[in-house]
Protein backbone atom coordinates (compact mmCIF):
# COMPACT_ATOMS: atom_id res chain seq x y z
CA UNK A 1 0.00 0.00 0.00
CA UNK A 2 1.23 3.47 -0.81
CA UNK A 3 1.78 6.45 1.46
CA UNK A 4 2.25 9.19 -1.45
CA UNK A 5 5.65 7.84 -3.14
CA UNK A 6 5.08 10.21 -5.83
CA UNK A 7 5.86 13.37 -3.99
CA UNK A 8 7.86 15.76 -4.48
CA UNK A 9 9.69 14.35 -7.14
CA UNK A 10 8.58 16.29 -10.49
CA UNK A 11 9.26 13.24 -13.34
CA UNK A 12 7.45 10.77 -10.64
CA UNK A 13 4.75 8.31 -12.87
CA UNK A 14 1.69 8.75 -10.30
CA UNK A 15 -0.30 5.56 -10.09
CA UNK A 16 -3.70 6.76 -10.01
CA UNK A 17 -7.39 5.20 -9.21
CA UNK A 18 -10.90 6.41 -9.95
CA UNK A 19 -13.66 5.59 -7.74
CA UNK A 20 -16.93 6.03 -9.26
CA UNK A 21 -17.31 5.99 -13.04
CA UNK A 22 -20.54 7.62 -13.57
CA UNK A 23 -20.44 10.44 -15.88
CA UNK A 24 -18.42 12.44 -14.24
CA UNK A 25 -16.22 9.59 -13.31
CA UNK A 26 -15.60 8.53 -16.68
CA UNK A 27 -14.22 11.41 -17.86
CA UNK A 28 -11.87 11.40 -15.12
CA UNK A 29 -10.63 7.81 -15.90
CA UNK A 30 -10.45 9.26 -19.46
CA UNK A 31 -7.65 11.99 -18.50
CA UNK A 32 -5.72 9.87 -16.42
CA UNK A 33 -5.67 6.89 -19.25
CA UNK A 34 -4.30 10.26 -21.28
CA UNK A 35 -1.90 12.32 -19.54
CA UNK A 36 1.92 11.77 -19.67
CA UNK A 37 3.63 10.62 -15.84
CA UNK A 38 -0.05 8.83 -14.63
CA UNK A 39 -0.66 5.53 -14.44
CA UNK A 40 -4.72 4.19 -14.22
CA UNK A 41 -4.27 1.86 -12.29
CA UNK A 42 -7.56 1.29 -11.51
CA UNK A 43 -11.50 2.29 -10.95
CA UNK A 44 -13.73 1.15 -8.71
CA UNK A 45 -17.69 1.36 -8.80
CA UNK A 46 -20.32 -1.17 -7.87
CA UNK A 47 -21.53 -1.63 -11.40
CA UNK A 48 -20.34 -4.54 -12.71
CA UNK A 49 -21.15 -3.41 -16.36
CA UNK A 50 -19.61 0.35 -15.79
CA UNK A 51 -16.54 -1.61 -14.73
CA UNK A 52 -16.21 -3.84 -17.60
CA UNK A 53 -16.80 -1.02 -19.60
CA UNK A 54 -13.39 0.89 -18.35
CA UNK A 55 -11.28 -2.56 -18.57
CA UNK A 56 -12.28 -2.63 -22.15
CA UNK A 57 -11.80 1.13 -22.46
CA UNK A 58 -8.43 1.50 -20.94
CA UNK A 59 -7.13 -1.60 -19.85
CA UNK A 60 -7.16 -0.79 -16.25
CA UNK A 61 -7.99 -3.33 -13.52
CA UNK A 62 -11.51 -3.20 -11.81
CA UNK A 63 -12.96 -3.62 -8.38
CA UNK A 64 -15.96 -3.47 -6.36
CA UNK A 65 -14.10 -1.74 -3.03
CA UNK A 66 -11.92 0.98 -2.42
CA UNK A 67 -10.13 -1.96 -0.14
CA UNK A 68 -9.48 -3.63 -3.27
CA UNK A 69 -7.99 -0.88 -5.15
CA UNK A 70 -5.59 -0.01 -2.19
CA UNK A 71 -3.86 -3.03 -2.12
CA UNK A 72 -2.29 -2.65 -5.42
CA UNK A 73 -0.95 0.42 -4.94
CA UNK A 74 -2.06 3.49 -5.68
CA UNK A 75 -0.62 7.13 -4.59
CA UNK A 76 -3.63 8.93 -6.31
CA UNK A 77 -7.31 8.39 -6.44
CA UNK A 78 -10.46 11.00 -7.99
CA UNK A 79 -13.50 10.60 -6.01
CA UNK A 80 -16.73 10.69 -7.68
CA UNK A 81 -19.57 9.41 -5.99
CA UNK A 82 -22.43 10.65 -4.85
CA UNK A 83 -21.62 13.60 -2.23
CA UNK A 84 -23.26 11.20 0.64
CA UNK A 85 -20.54 8.75 0.18
CA UNK A 86 -17.45 11.01 0.39
CA UNK A 87 -16.45 11.32 3.78
CA UNK A 88 -16.15 7.38 4.59
CA UNK A 89 -14.25 6.80 0.55
CA UNK A 90 -12.49 10.18 1.52
CA UNK A 91 -11.19 9.21 5.13
CA UNK A 92 -10.20 5.41 4.27
CA UNK A 93 -7.94 6.57 1.65
CA UNK A 94 -6.63 9.93 3.72
CA UNK A 95 -5.75 6.91 6.16
CA UNK A 96 -3.60 5.05 3.56
CA UNK A 97 -1.94 7.81 2.65
CA UNK A 98 -3.53 8.01 -0.60
CA UNK A 99 -3.97 11.91 -2.16
CA UNK A 100 -7.69 12.53 -2.90
CA UNK A 101 -9.04 14.85 -5.50
CA UNK A 102 -12.72 14.79 -4.68
CA UNK A 103 -15.65 16.08 -7.08
CA UNK A 104 -17.12 19.04 -5.44
CA UNK A 105 -19.22 19.36 -3.15
CA UNK A 106 -16.98 18.16 -0.24
CA UNK A 107 -19.77 17.10 1.84
CA UNK A 108 -23.88 16.99 2.26
CA UNK A 109 -23.39 19.29 5.21
CA UNK A 110 -20.67 21.64 7.41
CA UNK A 111 -20.15 18.68 9.72
CA UNK A 112 -19.14 16.10 7.62
CA UNK A 113 -16.98 19.06 5.12
CA UNK A 114 -15.18 19.42 8.64
CA UNK A 115 -14.40 16.01 9.78
CA UNK A 116 -12.88 15.51 6.27
CA UNK A 117 -10.76 18.41 6.52
CA UNK A 118 -9.38 17.42 9.77
CA UNK A 119 -8.84 14.37 7.91
CA UNK A 120 -6.15 16.21 5.29
CA UNK A 121 -4.41 17.96 8.58
CA UNK A 122 -4.03 14.55 10.60
CA UNK A 123 -1.79 13.07 7.49
CA UNK A 124 0.66 13.94 4.44
CA UNK A 125 -1.94 13.11 1.71
CA UNK A 126 -3.47 15.96 0.26
CA UNK A 127 -6.70 16.90 -0.44
CA UNK A 128 -8.29 18.90 -3.20
CA UNK A 129 -11.91 19.39 -3.81
CA UNK A 130 -12.93 19.69 -7.25
CA UNK A 131 -14.60 23.09 -7.52
CA UNK A 132 -13.75 22.72 -11.68
CA UNK A 133 -14.64 26.65 -12.55
CA UNK A 134 -11.70 27.93 -10.89
CA UNK A 135 -10.05 25.84 -14.24
CA UNK A 136 -12.19 27.50 -16.26
CA UNK A 137 -10.26 29.83 -18.90
CA UNK A 138 -13.09 32.34 -18.31
CA UNK A 139 -12.39 32.06 -14.92
CA UNK A 140 -8.45 32.18 -15.37
CA UNK A 141 -9.01 35.18 -17.52
CA UNK A 142 -10.92 36.97 -14.59
CA UNK A 143 -8.66 35.55 -12.06
CA UNK A 144 -5.54 37.97 -14.09
CA UNK A 145 -7.43 41.08 -14.22
CA UNK A 146 -5.49 43.47 -11.61
CA UNK A 147 -6.55 44.75 -9.24
CA UNK A 148 -10.08 43.75 -9.85
CA UNK A 149 -11.85 44.64 -6.06
CA UNK A 150 -15.69 43.74 -7.35
CA UNK A 151 -18.47 45.80 -5.29
CA UNK A 152 -21.54 44.27 -6.79
CA UNK A 153 -21.53 40.65 -8.71
CA UNK A 154 -24.20 39.03 -10.73
CA UNK A 155 -24.13 35.21 -11.05
CA UNK A 156 -26.71 33.19 -13.31
CA UNK A 157 -26.35 29.37 -13.77
CA UNK A 158 -29.14 27.46 -14.95
CA UNK A 159 -30.05 24.34 -17.10
CA UNK A 160 -32.54 21.91 -17.53
CA UNK A 161 -33.38 18.95 -15.64
CA UNK A 162 -30.40 16.37 -15.77
CA UNK A 163 -31.70 14.03 -13.54
CA UNK A 164 -27.93 13.87 -11.87
CA UNK A 165 -26.79 14.71 -8.63
CA UNK A 166 -30.64 14.49 -7.29
CA UNK A 167 -29.02 13.28 -3.92
CA UNK A 168 -28.78 17.11 -3.17
CA UNK A 169 -30.66 20.16 -3.89
CA UNK A 170 -29.81 22.67 -6.69
CA UNK A 171 -27.54 24.96 -3.68
CA UNK A 172 -25.06 21.92 -3.08
CA UNK A 173 -25.77 20.64 -6.96
CA UNK A 174 -24.84 23.91 -9.01
CA UNK A 175 -24.70 27.16 -6.79
CA UNK A 176 -22.18 26.01 -4.92
CA UNK A 177 -19.40 25.90 -8.24
CA UNK A 178 -20.56 30.13 -7.82
CA UNK A 179 -19.90 30.72 -3.99
CA UNK A 180 -16.48 28.84 -4.38
CA UNK A 181 -15.53 31.39 -6.96
CA UNK A 182 -17.20 34.42 -4.96
CA UNK A 183 -15.22 33.38 -2.13
CA UNK A 184 -12.04 32.71 -3.92
CA UNK A 185 -12.55 36.51 -5.23
CA UNK A 186 -13.59 37.95 -2.18
CA UNK A 187 -11.48 36.22 0.20
CA UNK A 188 -13.93 35.66 2.88
CA UNK A 189 -17.09 34.00 3.67
CA UNK A 190 -20.13 36.25 2.98
CA UNK A 191 -21.65 37.90 6.58
CA UNK A 192 -24.86 38.52 5.68
CA UNK A 193 -27.13 36.17 3.32
CA UNK A 194 -31.01 36.43 2.52
CA UNK A 195 -32.45 33.40 0.41
CA UNK A 196 -35.57 31.92 -0.87
CA UNK A 197 -35.92 28.94 -3.07
CA UNK A 198 -38.46 26.84 -4.97
CA UNK A 199 -39.00 22.58 -4.72
CA UNK A 200 -41.14 21.08 -7.60
CA UNK A 201 -39.64 17.70 -8.59
CA UNK A 202 -38.37 16.44 -5.00
CA UNK A 203 -37.97 17.44 -1.24
CA UNK A 204 -34.62 19.53 -1.75
CA UNK A 205 -34.90 22.88 -4.03
CA UNK A 206 -34.52 22.93 -7.47
CA UNK A 207 -34.14 26.85 -8.03
CA UNK A 208 -32.77 28.96 -5.83
CA UNK A 209 -31.89 32.82 -5.32
CA UNK A 210 -29.18 34.24 -2.86
CA UNK A 211 -28.28 37.78 -2.04
CA UNK A 212 -24.99 37.84 -0.07
CA UNK A 213 -23.17 40.69 1.46
CA UNK A 214 -19.28 40.19 2.38
CA UNK A 215 -17.36 41.70 4.87
CA UNK A 216 -15.15 45.09 3.94
CA UNK A 217 -11.27 44.68 2.49
CA UNK A 218 -8.78 46.16 3.61
CA UNK A 219 -9.97 49.04 1.79
CA UNK A 220 -13.13 49.54 3.38
CA UNK A 221 -15.04 48.21 0.14
CA UNK A 222 -18.22 45.73 0.77
CA UNK A 223 -19.25 43.65 -2.00
CA UNK A 224 -22.90 42.47 -2.62
CA UNK A 225 -23.64 39.18 -4.81
CA UNK A 226 -26.75 38.34 -6.53
CA UNK A 227 -26.78 34.26 -7.30
CA UNK A 228 -29.03 32.50 -9.41
CA UNK A 229 -29.31 28.51 -9.76
CA UNK A 230 -31.97 26.24 -11.43
CA UNK A 231 -31.80 23.27 -12.58
CA UNK A 232 -35.59 23.41 -14.33
CA UNK A 233 -34.93 26.19 -16.85
CA UNK A 234 -36.13 25.78 -20.49
CA UNK A 235 -32.09 27.03 -21.70
CA UNK A 236 -28.80 26.65 -20.12
CA UNK A 237 -26.62 29.75 -19.05
CA UNK A 238 -23.30 30.28 -17.57
CA UNK A 239 -22.86 34.12 -16.59
CA UNK A 240 -21.09 36.18 -14.59
CA UNK A 241 -21.06 40.08 -14.33
CA UNK A 242 -18.36 42.21 -12.09
CA UNK A 243 -18.33 45.87 -11.27
CA UNK A 244 -15.59 47.22 -9.49
CA UNK A 245 -14.66 50.76 -9.07
CA UNK A 246 -12.47 51.10 -11.98
CA UNK A 247 -13.76 47.78 -14.24
CA UNK A 248 -16.59 46.50 -15.25
CA UNK A 249 -16.77 42.38 -16.65
CA UNK A 250 -18.98 40.45 -18.06
CA UNK A 251 -18.49 36.97 -19.15
CA UNK A 252 -20.74 33.66 -20.94
CA UNK A 253 -19.12 30.45 -19.99
CA UNK A 254 -21.03 28.94 -22.05
CA UNK A 255 -20.06 31.05 -25.34
CA UNK A 256 -16.18 31.04 -23.45
CA UNK A 257 -15.76 34.55 -23.67
CA UNK A 258 -16.36 38.31 -22.46
CA UNK A 259 -16.07 41.95 -22.31
CA UNK A 260 -14.30 43.89 -20.12
CA UNK A 261 -14.66 48.03 -19.78
CA UNK A 262 -12.10 49.96 -17.74
CA UNK A 263 -12.46 53.14 -16.36
CA UNK A 264 -8.93 54.53 -16.69
CA UNK A 265 -9.37 53.96 -20.61
CA UNK A 266 -12.47 55.78 -20.82
CA UNK A 267 -11.59 58.42 -18.19
CA UNK A 268 -11.76 61.30 -20.85
CA UNK A 269 -14.56 60.63 -22.32
CA UNK A 270 -16.24 60.19 -19.07
CA UNK A 271 -14.96 63.58 -18.07
CA UNK A 272 -16.26 65.26 -21.15
CA UNK A 273 -19.60 63.68 -20.41
CA UNK A 274 -19.38 64.87 -16.44
CA UNK A 275 -18.49 68.45 -17.73
CA UNK A 276 -21.75 68.31 -20.83
CA UNK A 277 -24.21 66.88 -17.83
CA UNK A 278 -23.01 69.96 -15.81
CA UNK A 279 -24.08 72.42 -18.10
CA UNK A 280 -27.21 71.08 -18.35
CA UNK A 281 -26.50 70.02 -22.17
CA UNK A 282 -29.77 67.37 -23.57
CA UNK A 283 -26.97 64.21 -24.30
CA UNK A 284 -30.00 61.38 -24.80
CA UNK A 285 -29.12 61.43 -28.84
CA UNK A 286 -25.38 59.90 -27.71
CA UNK A 287 -25.08 56.07 -27.92
CA UNK A 288 -23.24 55.11 -24.84
CA UNK A 289 -21.55 52.59 -26.46
CA UNK A 290 -19.63 54.85 -29.30
CA UNK A 291 -18.60 56.82 -26.19
CA UNK A 292 -16.54 54.06 -24.10
CA UNK A 293 -13.68 51.26 -25.28
CA UNK A 294 -14.63 47.29 -24.39
CA UNK A 295 -11.94 45.12 -24.38
CA UNK A 296 -12.58 41.68 -25.15
CA UNK A 297 -11.82 39.33 -22.21
CA UNK A 298 -8.50 37.25 -23.26
CA UNK A 299 -9.63 34.25 -22.67
CA UNK A 300 -7.08 30.97 -22.85
CA UNK A 301 -7.84 27.37 -24.05
CA UNK A 302 -7.61 24.56 -22.32
CA UNK A 303 -10.53 21.57 -20.35
CA UNK A 304 -10.82 22.96 -17.24
CA UNK A 305 -11.28 18.80 -16.09
CA UNK A 306 -7.74 18.51 -17.52
CA UNK A 307 -6.46 21.83 -16.31
CA UNK A 308 -8.01 20.38 -12.38
CA UNK A 309 -6.33 17.42 -12.85
CA UNK A 310 -3.01 18.75 -13.70
CA UNK A 311 -3.53 21.40 -10.77
CA UNK A 312 -3.57 18.27 -8.16
CA UNK A 313 -0.97 16.17 -10.38
CA UNK A 314 1.54 19.20 -9.67
CA UNK A 315 0.68 19.41 -5.76
CA UNK A 316 1.25 16.06 -5.44
CA UNK A 317 4.58 15.81 -7.23
CA UNK A 318 5.79 19.12 -5.71
CA UNK A 319 4.19 18.41 -2.01
CA UNK A 320 2.80 21.85 -2.66
CA UNK A 321 -0.43 23.10 -1.44
CA UNK A 322 -3.91 22.21 -3.61
CA UNK A 323 -5.23 25.55 -5.11
CA UNK A 324 -8.69 24.11 -3.85
CA UNK A 325 -7.94 22.75 -0.57
CA UNK A 326 -10.21 20.98 2.34
CA UNK A 327 -10.37 24.55 4.06
CA UNK A 328 -12.23 25.62 0.39
CA UNK A 329 -14.18 22.68 0.42
CA UNK A 330 -15.51 23.78 4.23
CA UNK A 331 -16.13 27.37 3.31
CA UNK A 332 -18.67 26.38 0.11
CA UNK A 333 -20.39 23.82 2.00
CA UNK A 334 -21.12 26.01 4.98
CA UNK A 335 -21.99 28.78 2.71
CA UNK A 336 -24.02 26.13 0.75
CA UNK A 337 -25.89 25.51 3.86
CA UNK A 338 -26.18 28.90 5.61
CA UNK A 339 -28.10 30.03 2.09
CA UNK A 340 -30.46 27.06 2.55
CA UNK A 341 -31.00 27.94 6.39
CA UNK A 342 -32.16 31.45 5.34
CA UNK A 343 -34.32 30.09 2.05
CA UNK A 344 -36.52 28.07 4.97
CA UNK A 345 -36.54 31.02 7.18
CA UNK A 346 -37.97 32.79 4.23
CA UNK A 347 -40.46 30.93 3.86
CA UNK A 348 -39.51 27.92 1.42
CA UNK A 349 -41.31 24.51 1.66
CA UNK A 350 -38.01 21.66 1.59
CA UNK A 351 -36.04 19.39 3.68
Amino acid sequence: MTTGSASKSPTAVVRCGVVGVGRMGRNHARLCSQLDGVDLVGVVDESSDRRADMVEQYGCDAFASVKELLATGVDACVIATPTVTHRAIVEQLLAAGVHCLVEKPLAPDEIQARAMAEAAKAGPAILQVGHVVRFDPVMVAIRNIPNLRPRFVEVNRVSPMTFRSVDVGVVLDMMIHDLDVLIMLMGSEPEEIHANAVSVLGEAEDVCNARLVFPAGPDGIRCTANVTASRLALKTERKIRIISEDTYVSADFAEKRGTVVRKAVNAEQLAEIRQRFQRGEDLSGLNYLELVKVDALEVGQGEPLKLQLESFLSSIRSGGHPFVDAEAGFSAVRTAQRIVEAAKRAGARMV
